[in-house]
């Protein structure tokens, strides 16, 4: 049987995660240090894993509405208008997804017709361009730059709009590069999008993690932009929740009944056991985020820290959890720098061109993990670089 004449064509021509790959790689080594993947390595409060098992207990295991428990999106409302100011009803106008993967894919899939164009910020995670692909759409990247805090500029929009441009995909805080866009900036951008008929969705799953001192800006909560933008969150990485997959997405009600149709028949709905969970979550665990963001910031100092001492110059990341260093200094394309340390050192981290073209000449270095593990790595990159002859 010949398999290539049935599988789909446009699957076939989508490359597989270049985040797997390292990952999957690292894990058939022996004493590799992987700082790869973008898991914290918090477990989950000891409060939500306990209302979990409580719906367990108390058999609380059947299907609940396709949108969501009302508890919990009573919950998320709250939630989103006491941390970033943003309005949404829970009635209709969000509803609890499979993680936040499952809300960005929804929100693609509903949006675009074959031929539309989903304009890209990039370096940016790997799964909004081949989810717009699978839906027939043309992606346009915008490549950002380390010079500009890799965020978003006004002039860089403009330059990639066209007559058939539909959706712009806003990642902030950025998974690679930990950029985050402050309120003038988003400012800046709503008033180029202003009087088109260009959506927005906005991935806010790192929101939580920001080290300015300013909490973080919804371009959802500036003027004129609530009714063209559609919100995804969730619990992952605020929480330390990855496992439970459990997201959600606001946005105006048109858009978020006709994503609700496609969630009913592709997914039915959320997991209960982490809905119950995720009820307590947004209850009472505010102090716990608070205690993970100041871990995590004093991590990002000090991988910034030695990075740029060894010569990988590091852009500051104020958001998310990872490092975007450039090595530009090696000589080495960021695949081969990869290969090389992972083989040589048995460190795992990421090519930045897994993230775009533009990422390539970088690499992106999750700092969520312990401190032991990130000063071993530290460790091992700094004697690469001197076994190479590229650092003293």
């Amino acid at each position: 049987m010949d398999y290539n004449k049935i599988l789909s064509r446009t699957i076939q021509e989508i490359k597989p995660s270049g985040i797997r790959r390292f990952f999957d790689l690292a894990s058939e080594m022996d004493h590799v240090i992987s700082l790869g993947v973008g898991e914290p390595d918090f477990k989950t409060p000891w409060p939500v894993r306990r209302a979990g098992i409580r719906s367990l207990e108390e058999g609380k295991t059947w299907y609940t509405a396709n949108a969501g428990m009302k508890e919990l999106k009573v919950e998320i409302s709250r939630y989103l208008k006491r941390r970033f100011d943003l309005d949404y009803s829970p009635e209709d106008e969000l509803f609890v997804t499979v993680g936040g993967s499952e809300a960005i894919d929804m929100c693609i899939r509903t949006l675009v017709n074959p031929g539309d164009e989903v304009m890209v910020v990039e370096p940016s995670f790997v799964c909004y361009g081949p989810i717009a692909r699978m839906s027939q759409a043309t992606v346009v990247p915008i490549a950002t730059k380390a010079e500009n805090g890799f965020s978003l500029t006004a002039q860089e929009l403009r330059a990639a709009i066209s007559p058939k441009s539909k959706l712009l995909v806003l990642p902030f805080p950025s998974n690679p590069t930990g950029g985050i866009m402050t309120r003038e900036q988003l400012e800046e951008i709503a008033e180029v999008l202003r009087g088109t008929d260009i959506m927005v969705l906005s991935d806010e799953i790192y929101a939580e993690l920001t080290y300015t001192g300013e909490p973080h800006v919804s371009i959802a909560s500036l003027p004129g932009m609530r009714e063209r933008t559609i919100v995804v969150n969730g619990f992952s990485k605020a929480y330390a929740m990855t496992g439970w997959r459990l997201g959600y997405t606001c946005g105006p009600q048109p858009v978020i009944s006709q994503m609700l149709k496609m969630h009913q028949f592709a997914i039915m709905c959320a997991p209960t056991v982490s809905q119950m969970a995720a009820i307590e979550a947004m209850r009472s665990c505010d102090d716990t985020i608070a205690e993970m963001r100041d871990e995590y910031n004093m991590r990002r100092r000090l991988v910034v820290d030695h990075l740029n001492r060894m010569g990988l110059t590091c852009f500051e990341p104020r958001g998310a959890f990872y490092v975007f260093p450039s090595i530009a200094i090696t000589g080495m394309t960021s695949v081969a720098f990869c290969e090389a340390l992972l083989q040589e050192k048995r460190v795992a981290v990421v090519p930045g061109d897994a993230f775009g073209a533009c990422g390539e000449g970088h690499v992106r270095i999750s700092y969520s993990y312990s401190l032991e593990h990130l000063t071993e790595a530290l460790r091992r990159i700094r004697e690469f670089l001197q076994e190479h002859g590229l650092h003293g």
